[in-house]
Formats: C-alpha cells, structure tokens, sequence
C-alpha cells in the first residue's frame, strides 16, 4: 500500500523566499541548454577567472595533504592576513580572536545576524536591500523595518532612518557599495549614521563585500573606523567579488571578540571550518598587492560606461549613475504600467519573465529587492553580451504600449 503520509516542513523553511537572483539565473541556464541564446544580466558575480596564482596555492594544498580539519573560525595564518589587510585598506586593528572565516561572505552574515537578532527584535534593513538580509532576518525572528532611500540617488535617506528606530531595535544593516543600487555612502553620510548608532545604541553589521570594486569615487570608508563604531560594529568582508572566487566559498567577518566568539559556536554545530584547500587560496588572495585586481576593476568600468550609453537611449526610465559593484538599477515603472500583446504587465516580475521569454535576456525584478518597478542588470559580462543585450532591451521595449 502506497504511503500516504504528508510530510510537514518546519515554519522558519515554509516563510523562506527562494532567492530570486538564483532563480532566475537557473532559468536561463536551463533555456541555454535547450539551445537558446540567452544573454544573463542576472549574474552577481564576475566573468573572470580566478587568478592563476592563486589555483597554484590550492593544488599545492592538495598535492601536500591539507585536506583535513581546520580550525573552525579558520586557520591563525589566514586570520593574520584578514588582520593585516584590514589595518592596510581600512584603518582597523582587530586581533586573529577577533576575526572568523566562514563558508562565503553570507555565510558571516548569517553568522552574524542568528548571534546578535533576538526573536522580536527590530532590524533596520536600508531599501533596496539584497534579497538575502530579509530572509536571514526572518530566520533569526527579527522583525525587518524597511528604511526609505532618497528617491532620486537610492541612497539611505537620514531622516527615514531616524524615524525607523524604536526601543526595539537592535541591528543596522549596511552594504556599501549596495547590491542592487551600485550606490557608495559618502564619508558625510557614514559619520551620520555612525553618529545616529552611537547616539541610539545601535549594532551595525556592515556588508563591504564590493568595497575594491568603485569607480571615480574614493575606496570607501569603513563604518567602523568612525568614534565609538569599532565596538558595535560586525564588518564582512570575502574573497568572492575582488578575486573572482565566488565558487570558493570563503568570507569573512571582524568585530568585537565576543560577538566573533559566539558565531563561533554557531559555526561550530553547522558547517565546522571552511573548506581547507580554499583557505590556502584566500591567504595567496589577500597576501597579493592590489594591483593584480586592477584590470578587473578597469574592465568593469569600461562595461558601465557601455550599459550607461545604452541605457540612457531608452525614454522614460531612471537610474542613479552606479558608483559601486556591477550593477545598475533601473526604474522600469512606465513599462510595467504598460501592455505587451494586449495583455497588462503589471509588475517588475512580469516584464522580467517577458523579456526573458521574449527578448531572451534576463535581469532581475527590483520587487526582490524591495522595490516595485525596477529591474536589475548586471555587466559582470563581456562587452559583446552586453552590446547584443542592450539592443534586445530596447527593440523589445517598443513593443510595449
């Protein structure tokens, strides 16, 4: 007799959004193994391959036997380099006790987020935000409180962040450069909210993920560089976007040794250490001289400058100018508004599935970021995609009425 038991998933998984950048990447891969051309701008992460020097260290890992345990907050050699690369670049001291390697950069956040967000508390999260702060929230059982941007650059509004707080809150996040907005806080906009942490006593986890990877605007500042943030800031940090290795799995966390202490533990009942032969890659990685990015950053640059151009040919859309990541963010309100066939659009989700359907380019809808009406195009991909992309962009838009 056929078993007819149901099988009851847990809460915290059935209130879990799939991630939609994921998503819709696996759906166009899928469509290009059915032999249809599809140009992604849905990608987070570079095209390029990781540097050689740095595949050298992890095969000479392996052929030497380091593929064992490790540490669970990762290797003293590793945590010296993650020290040393942040007094360099950032102006920060923390000690190796201070500093955890985890499974990629979300990992440390969710490290992070599940050791300080009690059940009910308030987390501030600026709009727009990464799909994967709101989930990571909701898993901890903080309550996200959605902070207003400024309307025309996207960047954190001040006053709406003031508003936000309450006795309950406990947790600022921060991602500067921002996913999806390619937007960096000002110095004078950082001292503001160090300013309003202090003064409110708030925790600040601070995503500086893409911080290498600006343009025509200074290295950003850390956070916790400002008077009084050094000790309630958590900041994360990885390998994945400056190096290419987003396969490699390592990220990164520094902040008061107790908060690093208790993601410890946490870290300890779930994956135990990062993976051995990655973390020999990432010492190579943040032993190397900045330079050996400098390429990456200039061909980046080139290619927002090419989607810009193109971009601004289209009527009746809007987008801050991306100082930051790879990303641009743009207001497709007017097009969603619109009819495509005879039929409404609606939403943001929808003219996504119709251009990848139709135009056979994918983009990433901003209602997964928070934000109704926009779309997300990456140029982490070549001039010649981005080109052929672009073009189908626009032919597919006049036929939207």
């Amino acid at each position: 007799m056929e078993d007819q038991r149901s099988i009851r998933l847990a809460q915290r998984v059935r209130n879990i959004a799939p991630s939609a950048t994921l998503s819709i990447s696996a759906k166009a891969q899928a469509m290009k193994r059915q032999g249809i051309d599809v140009i992604s701008f849905s990608a987070g992460e570079p095209d390029f391959d990781t540097p050689g020097f740095i595949k050298e260290e992890a095969k000479k890992a392996i052929d030497s036997g380091f593929t064992k345990y490790t540490a669970t907050p990762g290797i003293p050699e590793l945590r010296e380099a993650i020290c040393e690369k942040l007094r360099r670049e950032n102006g920060l001291s923390y000690s190796p006790q201070e500093v955890i390697v985890s499974c990629g950069a979300k990992h440390s956040l969710y490290n992070a987020i599940m050791t300080l967000c009690e059940a009910g508390d308030e987390v501030l999260l600026p709009v727009p935000y990464w799909v994967t702060y709101l989930e990571q929230i909701r898993l901890a059982g903080g309550k996200p409180i959605f902070v207003e941007c400024e309307q025309s650059s996207l960047a954190l509004d001040l006053n709406a962040l003031e508003r936000a707080i309450t006795p309950r809150t406990r947790l600022l996040i921060l991602n500067n450069p921002a996913n999806p907005t390619g937007v960096v806080l000002s110095e004078e906009t950082l001292a503001q909210i160090a300013r309003i942490a202090v003064e409110r006593d708030l925790f600040v986890i601070s995503d500086e993920i893409y911080e290498h990877l600006v343009y025509e605007v200074p290295f950003p500042r850390s956070i916790a560089t400002f008077p009084g943030m050094k000790e309630r800031t958590v900041v994360i940090n990885g390998v994945s976007k400056t190096f290419s290795m987003t396969g490699w799995r390592i990220g990164y966390a520094a902040g008061p040794r107790e908060v690093i202490e208790g993601m410890a533990r946490l870290q300890d009942h779930m994956t135990s250490n990062p993976t051995s032969i990655s973390q020999k890659a990432a010492l190579a990685a943040l032993r190397a001289p900045s330079s050996v990015i400098r390429d990456m950053v200039e061909a980046f640059n080139t290619r927002r400058k090419l989607m810009l151009s193109h971009l601004s040919e289209i009527p009746e859309i809007s987008f801050p100018i991306p100082q930051g990541a790879f990303y641009v963010f743009v207001d497709f309100s007017r097009y969603c508004s619109g009819r495509f066939a005879g039929e409404p659009i609606g939403t943001s989700e929808r003219l996504a599935e119709l251009l990848l359907e139709k135009a056979h380019i994918a983009c990433v809808p901003g209602s997964a970021f928070g934000m109704e009406g926009y779309l997300r195009f990456s140029y982490a991909i070549s001039e010649k995609a981005i080109e052929a992309g672009m073009e189908r962009l626009k032919s597919f838009l006049q036929r939207i009425a």
